[in-house]
């Protein structure tokens, strides 16, 4: 053989070699991530029951101090979270010591205080289980036991970007009433046998109030992030125009997660996979109502999309609103963390999971059983899309690895 055709045959060798090792460990480091979501599931079926138990393991500190520690920013709670029960207990039965009208926004809320200065969020009930909120998907009153539901959701799918919400049963004559604010006090009224209250809000309304059964309401509480951590508000890319007849731009421009992917921040950085993985949580709780979103301040697009309010779901189980899920079949990425999450879900588990999860909670059950069989209906509309954007793009463009090390100090 001459030296020519030798140096040739060599340098073909060590072209296969170097493709060779790389193909390895590409294979080798997919195949150890994989494994890692794959323990990282079933530890967190292994953890889903969370009984409501008042002891601590750090005694030295209280409930509201230990779940203020939890928050990083790319976590609102960790994955090993052993005294996350004594925390929900704490948020259903904390004395209330303070009461006002909610925050500022669209629909009724209370700001309650507990003993320890722990600031909740109370929504009160205002649909049974049964009832379908009929009209767009964005229709109706805020469901309280929507917000339960989504945060049990938030922990089954691994992104722990929810605040902590449990169910919580309050006597609105004994609890609220002596320590309620006089703006939130003059809200208050009797309806037959039973007391109301309308708040103050965009569409609160002293012909709408929400009514206890006799004195005592149903309703969910959820935990205040700590002051150290401000939120930043930002109008979500896919948001609606809440206009007839006037849609907005992503509604009729195929194209359009190419212009978002050149604007800040969703050009670097984990946003737009955050956005994904938010429209895949919404279409699953059927929640179209995301215009904006939060993040924690000055975070130059690192931080998690904090999914806050997620009250406007559940509200008709025959609905599923594909329109939801546009960041994701227009922009054809996901994170494979996310894709692997998904595929655990199939064939039920979906259902079984989070009917577990929210058996412990005060207010059981928190969702019925067509809401329960619509999120494994709907899980298979998401892989369906995630295939069909594989077929089309092949499944090294669409499924892309995004693991941020998450620290808790």
């Amino acid at each position: 053989m001459k030296l020519k055709q030798r140096v040739v045959l060599l340098a073909i060798l060590l072209v296969i070699f170097i493709f060779t090792k790389v193909f390895l460990i590409d294979n080798l480091e997919t195949s150890a991530a994989n494994r890692e979501d794959q323990r990282a599931f079933q530890r967190m079926l292994a953890g889903l029951r969370v009984a409501l138990d008042p002891r601590l393991e750090h005694t030295l500190q209280s409930p509201w101090e230990i779940a203020a520690q939890w928050v990083v920013p790319r976590e609102v709670y960790p994955e090993d979270t052993p005294e996350l029960g004594a925390v929900m207990h704490a948020m259903t039965t904390k004395k209330i010591v303070k009461a006002d009208v909610g925050y500022k926004g669209t629909q009724l809320k209370a700001l309650l205080i507990l003993e320890g200065g722990q600031k909740v969020v109370f929504k009160p009930k205002r649909y049974a289980r049964d009832y379908i909120v009929e009209g767009e998907p964005y229709a109706g009153y805020d469901r309280h036991n929507a917000e339960v539901a989504a945060f049990h959701l938030d922990r089954i799918l691994g992104f722990r970007r929810a605040p902590l919400v449990v169910g919580r049963f309050v006597n609105l004559r004994t609890e609220i009433k002596p320590v309620a604010t006089e703006q939130l006090l003059g809200t208050f009224m009797t309806v037959g046998n039973n007391t109301c209250f309308y708040g103050k809000c965009y569409y609160c309304r002293e012909t709408e109030p929400a009514c206890a059964d006799g004195d005592v309401m149903e309703g969910s509480v959820t935990l205040w992030l700590p002051d150290v951590w401000p939120l930043q508000k930002h109008r979500h890319p896919w948001g609606r125009t809440y206009r007839e007849g006037k849609l907005a731009r992503w509604e009729y421009d195929e194209s359009y997660c190419d212009a978002v992917k050149k604007t800040s921040p969703y050009d670097s950085g984990p946003r737009l996979l955050d956005i994904i993985d938010t429209a895949i949580f919404d279409y699953l709780i059927g929640n179209a109502d995301r215009h904006h979103y939060e993040s924690f301040q000055d975070d130059e697009g690192a931080s998690m999309l904090i999914l806050l309010d997620n009250a406007k779901s559940f509200g008709n189980p025959a609905l599923d609103e594909r329109s939801i899920l546009a960041p994701l079949y227009q922009c054809c990425i996901i994170r494979v963390s996310t894709w692997n999450r998904l595929n655990y879900l199939k064939n039920g588990v979906l259902k079984s999971a989070l009917k577990t999860a929210m058996s412990h909670d005060p207010i059981s059950p928190v969702l019925s059983d067509p809401h329960l069989d619509a999120l494994d209906q709907r899980l298979l509309s998401i892989l369906a899309t995630v295939k069909q954007c594989t077929d089309q793009f092949g499944p090294d463009v669409v499924l892309v690895e995004d693991r941020m090390t998450l620290s808790h100090l």
